[in-house]
């Protein structure tokens, strides 16, 4: 991540980072995917159409805790290169943007930019694996697994049906980019200077959960969306109910009302707070062990 302090650590391999990125982000996908399984179950089913499944509570008796675990493997397996993609394209576009703007070191304004342009980059390479995700998460799903999501996807609508909920995604992920980023880089500069290592990991985990809630907060009706477009099964010769992202928030908030835009807040950000956190700490604490090794 592009920052002040750039010029006083040592530069690392493009190779470094992809490591730091996908150590972090299966360390948090292990950690909080449950969390984001109930998220997804929520948002799939709309209130007008479908009672609200027991997804409530996070014990469901009836199928049991590996159900939560459904549809793991597309991401677990996309983390890597996501992560990768997130932290590589933020520290890219913010060095762009610094000698764009001729500016010196970066500022709140250019963190924000920063981070929504690492959202746009990121979401094309996400929503395959998204869509196969929400698909396997589906409580009505008979597909045997993520293969043949893609099989089955790609013989009724084609290569671009993986694509479904790209412009959605595209939204999702620059809210959440711009203010996971934007925050990390204030509340850092809010913290007290760390002395030690401990407290560097702490300032890392602080502002990271921070900057995880704040994205949260600003990406969950897009998130909610972007998991109907995706759950719909498309018809030929009929438009999707849910199709275009912003006529879709009006859709969704004028028959469920405003808080339908935030059905499945509270797991989500009980994954994407800390995960958040987790998330940079292990980034953080990993491209240090490499800077020690170099």
């Amino acid at each position: 991540m592009a920052t002040e302090q750039a010029k006083q650590v040592k530069p690392l391999p493009f190779a470094a980072n992809f490591a730091a990125g996908a150590i972090a982000g299966v360390s948090e996908i292990l950690t909080f995917y449950p969390l984001g399984a109930l998220d997804s179950f929520l948002q799939v089913f709309a209130k007008s159409n479908v009672p609200t499944p027991h997804y409530r509570c996070c014990q469901d008796a009836e199928e049991g805790a590996g159900r939560l675990y459904r549809g793991l493997v597309p991401p677990l397996l996309l983390e890597a290169p996501k992560r990768a993609v997130k932290f590589a394209a933020n520290d890219f576009w913010g060095k762009t943007y610094l000698d764009l703007t001729g500016e010196s070191k970066m500022t709140q304004k250019l963190s924000v930019l920063t981070g929504c342009s690492a959202g746009a980059t990121e979401s094309f390479v996400v929503v395959p694996f998204e869509l196969v995700k929400i698909k396997l998460q589906d409580k009505t799903s008979t597909f045997k697994g993520p293969m043949d999501v893609v099989k089955q996807v790609i013989a009724k609508e084609g290569l671009l049906g993986l694509y479904a909920g790209m412009e959605s995604t595209f939204w999702r992920h620059v809210y959440w980019n711009g203010g996971y980023f934007g925050c990390i880089f204030q509340i850092k500069a809010l913290l007290p200077k760390p002395e030690t290592q401990q407290a560097q990991l702490m300032n890392n985990f602080i502002s990271g959960a921070i900057g995880g809630f704040a994205g949260t907060v600003l990406n969950t009706p897009f998130d909610v969306v972007k998991s109907r477009i995706q759950g719909t099964t498309r018809v030929p010769g009929v438009v999707p109910k849910y199709n275009w992202t912003y006529p879709a928030l009006v859709t969704i908030m004028r028959e469920e009302g405003p808080a339908a835009l935030y059905k499945g807040f509270v797991p989500k950000v009980l994954r994407l707070a800390p995960g958040g956190g987790v998330l940079l700490l292990v980034v953080e604490f990993t491209l240090g062990v490499f800077r020690k090794g170099v």
